[in-house]
């Protein structure tokens, strides 16, 4: 007889956002005259940039003329485009990152959640609270978070981000193996200085723990003391996995490019993790198109980094235009700065949910609930500045006049 993974069956409800989705399917086809904004789900709505399109268009003509066609690529991805990324995601920063310790992907939310592949059971794994949902639900799948309480797994030691810390995780009691870090955040939009981020190499150190650094909004840091990269700290090399994306930097949501750095001098147990997830790589992932990464390449362009920087601009002035707005109505808001997210509190200590409920039903407005995030995300909402400008614009008055109009309870 067939056995499932019963680990499955541990999973609390459904996937954050496909409970929105339910949720928002459900009100649209009770009321199909209503005009919903969605700036819950952070999908990008702006097109490839132009330089992107060119470089694919010819990539599709290589795989039409015999002479240049391209069947199986390389496991861990193109040459050209890894190299293209050292020379400007790592060199101009200090990070001491070569092309062999890269390896090219469908997006960073696959390798985020197939990192575990490379890891034991038994070990025991640390997240922020709020959290991204794919850090903790990937590895409870795999049977590594323990058991579902209720509110929390049993197995998984919660890094708590609220106001009273500024949304940065503080070095935990119990030592964990492994350590999500995200920053930019993802929700909060809080950032980590050098000094913050140095903390946590020096206990990875210590503790011989992995961190995997999720780095996908590095392109939307402002700030100057703001790392774009765990690889510009001392030591990071030895202890830190890095992922990063080009869906929210250059629109690749729908065509699915991103990339893993593991640096060589990353051993654990005598075995190098780069090597592992290379053999982990080449068998169960045949490798990203050769269509894609030509675009992705385009990207690194003299042109491409200036269209893609035109773009971000343009989410990043939503972000700017939500922030001042729920402020306006009388919310205490944070992110924005140097993400395309908005973190507002609730009013009133409304709980997120019934808040998402209220604002999708008398504003129209399709946000994400805190809670979703964790525990810690329990009175707040998420907004994402990747919507149409005209649109945010308009979603942040629907919400200021409900605000204005009615009092919450």
């Amino acid at each position: 007889m067939v056995k499932v993974n019963g680990n499955y069956g541990k999973l609390p409800g459904s996937y954050l956002f496909a409970e929105i989705a339910k949720r928002t399917a459900e009100y649209t086809k009770a009321n199909p005259d209503k005009k919903l904004i969605k700036l819950g789900i952070g999908d990008v709505t702006q097109p490839l940039c132009p330089a992107v399109i060119e470089a694919m268009h010819k990539a599709v003509d290589d795989m039409s003329d015999k002479k240049t066609f391209m069947g199986y690529g390389p496991y861990e991805g193109y040459a050209f485009l890894r190299e293209a990324i050292v020379k400007h995601d790592y060199a101009p920063f200090g990070a001491p990152i070569t092309a062999d310790e890269i390896f090219i992907s469908d997006g960073a939310k696959s390798d985020c959640g197939n990192i575990g592949d490379i890891f034991d059971i038994d070990n025991v794994v640390a997240v922020c609270d709020p959290v991204y949902p794919v850090y903790v639900d990937a590895n409870a799948m795999s049977g590594r978070a323990g058991e579902w309480d209720g509110r929390r797994w049993t197995n998984i030691v919660y890094l708590p981000c609220n106001e009273a810390n500024g949304f940065i995780p503080e070095l935990p009691v119990r030592t964990p193996d492994i350590i999500y870090l995200c920053f930019p955040n993802n929700p909060t939009g809080a950032v980590a200085t050098r000094g913050q981020l140095k903390l946590w190499v020096d206990y990875a150190l210590r503790h011989d723990s992995v961190i995997l650094y999720d780095a996908a909004y590095r392109e939307y840091i402002t700030e100057l003391d703001v790392p774009r990269s765990i690889y510009e700290i001392e030591g990071a090399t030895e202890c830190a996995i890095e992922f990063c994306s080009f869906s929210k930097t250059a629109g690749f949501t729908g065509t699915r490019c991103g990339y893993t750095t593991i640096p060589r001098e990353l051993k654990r147990c005598g075995e190098s993790l780069n090597e592992m997830w290379l053999r982990r790589q080449s068998t169960k992932f045949n490798g990203t198109a050769y269509v894609v990464q030509r675009g992705a390449e385009a990207v690194y362009s003299e042109q491409g980094i200036a269209q893609t920087r035109e773009t971000i601009n343009f989410y990043m002035n939503n972000a700017k235009v939500i922030r001042q707005g729920l402020k306006d109505a009388g919310l205490t808001v944070y992110g924005g700065v140097n993400a395309p997210y908005i973190w507002a509190k609730t009013p009133n200590g409304v709980p997120s949910w019934n808040f998402f409920d209220k604002l999708l039903h008398e504003a129209n407005v399709v946000t994400t609930p805190g809670s979703g995030f964790g525990a810690e995300g329990e009175g707040f909402i998420r907004l994402t500045g990747f919507g149409d400008a005209a649109t945010t614009e308009e979603a942040i008055e629907r919400i200021r006049k409900v605000l204005q109009m009615r009092s919450l309870d």
